[in-house]
């Protein structure tokens, strides 16, 4: 938790578990709340002041699981797929052992050999991540999901509303997700965005922790650069290269000097190292990419097996983009190599595109330049940079079969509206041999 040395006098202090007040008491060292005798006390000098949060549930995945079947609730559980899969989420038990999300599954079981591995069930996670969507959504309709288990909320303005400051809203907005749908969350509070994600991290599980205005400096200066989101491998080589490490070595560089230097990302060096960021909450935020994968059983290196794989990755993509009202104008082509290296290759359409039929014949080429004996693990199609949807797939007149490609999706999509997903399907989705006893 981010707090001030304990005790001063102009410290506010509130009971994580009943979210109240907690009478000043400067010479106690450990004390209780006198409401609800719980000993989770929160004490901030700016707590009352603050209202952006960022809440992440608590190892999402695997705390549902662990909800759901009590005999697992102490034992260490792996959510992912088979051996030849990653890990997709794991509980704090399994990470004791050094397991991570996205560590391949061989290498987690060898770590954790006596994990309780559960397959993905993302149809229940979805439906638990509306749950606390909408107990979130009750509490402001500022909420800015992040992914299916959080995002950013602004309570500025509902201390009338709720009787009580955000952070006491927030305290009670955890219990009830605790007791309602049976699973913990970590909050972290400030006065915006950056520095309230970086919060929410500080205490896990069942985290309450708060980065004011008068403790941001000193508390981000000794992080590491890595801390500012956009920071990767590759920019993080050339700031060390630079001598630059910590946040605080760029607290003292001018945000001209580093823009000049690092492209327009030198901003956000600059302003996040001060604890400055001006991006509001915004519950209409945008979708970037919608995609989809899978990791085959055995390693495929055969250009014409790899394609069919493709093939209904390219379908389900297109009926996400088709449910959102989406279309994208870039495909990107990903591949992970026997040996976990990433591939991924991209490339842009004259118009957005809903089609499964032009995912395919853009990503066909690219698959088709990667397939050259190299053996692959997984394979996944993503859709990006989506236009108007007005624009979506025009015809083109130098192709007459473009409007009947069109066409004849959009009768299969009605064929499994009212039939089911099995109901019809394109030759391209049977296995080899299907394709031959027909």
């Amino acid at each position: 938790m981010v707090m001030a040395a304990w005790p001063r006098h102009d410290m506010i202090a509130r009971c994580r578990d009943c979210a109240e007040l907690i009478p000043a008491a400067p010479h106690a060292i450990e004390i209780r709340c006198p409401a609800c005798g719980s000993p989770r006390i929160f004490r901030h000098a700016e707590l009352d002041s603050l209202s952006i949060a960022h809440i992440d549930c608590d190892a999402f995945y695997a705390s549902v699981e662990k909800r759901d079947n009590p005999d697992i609730a102490d034992r260490a559980v792996i959510v992912g797929g088979g051996k030849r899969g990653v890990v997709s989420a794991c509980c704090y038990v399994a990470r004791i052992y050094g397991v991570r999300s996205a560590m391949p599954m061989f290498k987690a079981l060898k770590a954790c050999p006596d994990a309780v591995v559960i397959h993905p069930d993302m149809a229940k996670y979805q439906r638990v991540g509306r749950q606390v969507r909408s107990l979130m959504i009750a509490t402001t309709p500022l909420v800015e999901p992040l992914s299916i288990d959080e995002a950013f909320l602004d309570l500025a303005g509902t201390e009338k509303l709720h009787g009580g400051s955000p952070s006491r809203t927030l305290m009670l907005l955890a219990r009830r997700i605790e007791q309602e749908i049976g699973i913990t969350v970590s909050i972290g509070l400030s006065y915006n965005k950056f520095l309230a994600k970086v919060a929410s991290d500080l205490d896990k599980p069942r985290g309450f922790s708060a980065i004011g205005r008068a403790d941001a400096i000193d508390f981000l200066r000794t992080r590491p650069v890595s801390l500012i989101w956009g920071v990767g491998p590759a920019l993080m080589r050339r700031l060390n290269a630079d001598g630059i490490t910590t946040l605080g070595q760029l607290q003292t560089r001018d945000e001209r000097e580093l823009t000049g230097h690092y492209g327009a990302i030198g901003k956000r060096l600059a302003r996040f190292a001060r604890g400055i960021d001006d991006r509001s909450v915004d519950p209409d935020g945008p979708t970037k990419s919608i995609s989809a994968e899978t990791t085959f059983d055995a390693d495929v290196s055969a250009s014409t097996a790899l394609a069919q794989q493709l093939w209904p990755l390219c379908e389900k993509v297109a009926e996400r983009l088709k449910r959102h009202k989406l279309a994208g104008r870039s495909v990107t082509l990903k591949l992970k190599t026997a040996d976990f290296r990433v591939i991924t290759r991209s490339r842009s359409l004259g118009a957005p595109t809903q089609l499964a039929e032009t995912l395919y014949q853009t990503a066909l080429p690219l698959l088709e330049a990667e397939a050259q004996g190299r053996k692959y693990r997984l394979i996944g199609i993503g859709a990006a940079e989506f236009g108007d949807l007005s624009e979506a797939d025009p015809p083109d007149l130098f192709d007459r079969k473009s409007h009947r490609v069109a066409d004849v999706e959009r009768a299969i999509d009605n064929v499994r509206a009212k039939l089911g997903d099995d109901a019809i399907m394109k030759g391209r989705a049977l296995e080899p041999r299907q394709r031959r006893a027909r």
